[in-house]
């Protein structure tokens, strides 16, 4: 990933082996996003800040299924973590969740 040397002359982070500052990012990341969107999605809340396309994507990744371990891993972050602040996010897996254990637990040669 390449961007502007005035970025990276700022630059506490690492992104992409480039070191940049957070708030050098923001004009940036807004002049992309005012190109990318409708007039209608530039003005809603809709990836407003750069955090919210984090926070989409992790928990997009635990809504999949993808376990929690390997979501942590490309976040960047610990497991316990990850948990606390995204298991508020996970829906709708209790069915499958369910199924997964009585496949787990069922003895062996029925069906499993």
């Amino acid at each position: 990933m390449r961007l502007p040397r005035q970025l990276a002359r700022r630059a506490p982070a690492k992104v992409g082996g480039v070191l940049v500052a957070a708030a050098g990012l923001g004009p940036v990341f807004h002049k992309a996003r005012a190109d990318a969107f409708t007039g209608a999605e530039t003005a809603s809340l809709l990836a407003r800040r750069p955090y919210d396309l984090r926070h989409a994507a992790v928990s997009t990744w635990l809504n999949a299924g993808v376990p929690a371990p390997q979501v942590a891993e490309w976040a960047g972050h610990s497991v316990s973590v990850l948990l606390r602040v995204y298991a508020k996010c996970v829906t709708g897996q209790q069915e499958d969740a369910k199924r997964r254990v009585e496949a787990a637990t069922r003895p062996s040669g029925t069906g499993r």
